[in-house]
C-alpha cells in the first residue's frame, strides 16, 4: 500500500484519535468531504457509522424532500407504479414489482426507513404477496426466475427489519437450493446458450419456465448480486455457503463474464449506491460481512485499487469504465459522495477487525 498520509484534523480530532486508523490508508482524508455534503443524509451516516457518533435515529431523515417526494407516489397495494409504456407493451412483466424495488432501494438503502413506517410495511406485503410456493419472488421477467433480483429485495427488507420474518427465511432457502456447485450462481436465461432474441421473449411473455441447472459455470453479475441476501443477514452471512460463494465472487475480481450479459470486465469498476449491479465495491461490501480479512490476497488487490483511484478531493468517480466522460454537476458530486461513504464503510470494516 502506499504511504500514509498526515491528515488534516477537524473538529472532530479527538474522535479521529482513537477510533479511525483506517482512515490513514487513505492518500487523501474523505471525511472532511462527507461532513460537508449538502444532503444530509450523508452528513447523519458519516457521523453515526464511520465516526462512531451517537446520533439521534434516522426518524427525521424521512421528513427530507427526497424520501417525501417517493412516498407520495406509493400506491394504495404498497407498490410503485411504473413510468412509461413498457407495461403495456409488455404486460406479463411486473414492472411496477421493479420500481417497488428502485423505491425501497432509496428509502431503505439512503434514507433509513424502516418497518416502523407504514409505507414500508404496505411494500413489504406487496412483495410477499408475488412469493411463490418455491420460495421466489416473481415477476421482473414475466414467469421466470430472477435470483439476483430476488436478493436485491431482500437486502432492503432485512435493513428495514425483517430479518426474523419466515418468508425471508423461506426465499433464502431457495436460493441455496439452486447454489451451484461450484459456490456461486447462474441464471437459466444465460446458462442454456439461448440467442438474445429468444431471451428477450422468455423475459418478456409468460412461457415455459427454464430451471437452473446447479452444473453450469457460475456468473459474475448473477452471483454477486445473490450474495446479498447472505451477507446482510446475521444467520447467513457465515455460513459456509455464503463463504464458498464470497471466494468464488473474489477470484473474479477484475475479470470478464464468462456471459454476454454484464461482460466487459471494466464492469467490475462502475458503481452505484445503495448497491444494484455487481461490482468490486459491492463485492467486497458483501466480502466484509461474511468474515473475509485484508490478508486475503483478493480483498487487498480490491482495496489497493481504492487506494490507488482516490480524486484529490478525497471521493471517488462513480464509474470508471473505459471513456466515461466526468461530469461534474450537484447530482454527481452527491454520487460520489454516496459511494465514497460506501467504500469508507468498506474500508472500516476491514481494518477494524
Amino acid at each position: 500500500m502506499k504511504p500514509y498520509f498526515s491528515m488534516v484534523l477537524s473538529w472532530h480530532h479527538c474522535i479521529f484519535d482513537n477510533s479511525m486508523d483506517w482512515v490513514e490508508t487513505f492518500n487523501h482524508n474523505p471525511i472532511e468531504s462527507l461532513l460537508n455534503s449538502k444532503n444530509k443524509a450523508i452528513q447523519y451516516i458519516t457521523k453515526r457509522n464511520l465516526m462512531d457518533i451517537q446520533e439521534e435515529p434516522p426518524i427525521h431523515l424521512w421528513n427530507l424532500p427526497e424520501p417525501q417526494k417517493l412516498l407520495k407516489k406509493q400506491e394504495n397495494d404498497g407498490s410503485w407504479k411504473y413510468p412509461g409504456k413498457y407495461p403495456d407493451k409488455y404486460p406479463d412483466v411486473n414492472y411496477n414489482l421493479l420500481e417497488t424495488f428502485k423505491r425501497l432501494r432509496i428509502l431503505v438503502g439512503k434514507y433509513n426507513l424502516d418497518k416502523s413506517h407504514p409505507a414500508i410495511k404496505k411494500a413489504a406485503e406487496y412483495i410477499f404477496s408475488l412469493q411463490t410456493e418455491e420460495g421466489d419472488i416473481r415477476g421482473i421477467y414475466a414467469n421466470q426466475y430472477h435470483p439476483h433480483y430476488d436478493a436485491l429485495i431482500l437486502e432492503h427488507l432485512i435493513k428495514a427489519g425483517y430479518t426474523s420474518d419466515s418468508r425471508i427465511h423461506h426465499c433464502i432457502e431457495w436460493l441455496l437450493s439452486i447454489q451451484n456447485d461450484d459456490g456461486g450462481w447462474a441464471h437459466p436465461l444465460l446458462t442454456e446458450g439461448l440467442g438474445w432474441d429468444e431471451v428477450s421473449r422468455l423475459s418478456s411473455h409468460s412461457g415455459e419456465i427454464l430451471p437452473f441447472n446447479r452444473t453450469s459455470i457460475s456468473c459474475n453479475l448473477i452471483t454477486g448480486m445473490t450474495l446479498r441476501a447472505f451477507a446482510c443477514h446475521p444467520e447467513y452471512m457465515h455460513t459456509e455457503e455464503a463463504y464458498r460463494a464470497g471466494e468464488l465472487l473474489a477470484s473474479r475480481f477484475f475479470k470478464p463474464n464468462i456471459y454476454n450479459t454484464y461482460k466487459a470486465a471494466d464492469n467490475w469498476v462502475r458503481f452505484q449506491y445503495p448497491f444494484w449491479w455487481n461490482n468490486l465495491l459491492m463485492g467486497l461490501d458483501s466480502l466484509s460481512l461474511i468474515g473475509f480479512s485484508i490478508e486475503h490476497p483478493r480483498v487487498a488487490e480490491g482495496l489497493e485499487w481504492f487506494i490507488e483511484n482516490q480524486r484529490d478531493d478525497g471521493l471517488w468517480d462513480s464509474s470508471y469504465k473505459i471513456n466515461t466522460k466526468r461530469i461534474n454537476t450537484e447530482k454527481a458530486k452527491e454520487d460520489r459522495q454516496w459511494i465514497t461513504y460506501a467504500i469508507c464503510n468498506v474500508f472500516k470494516r476491514f481494518y477494524e477487525t
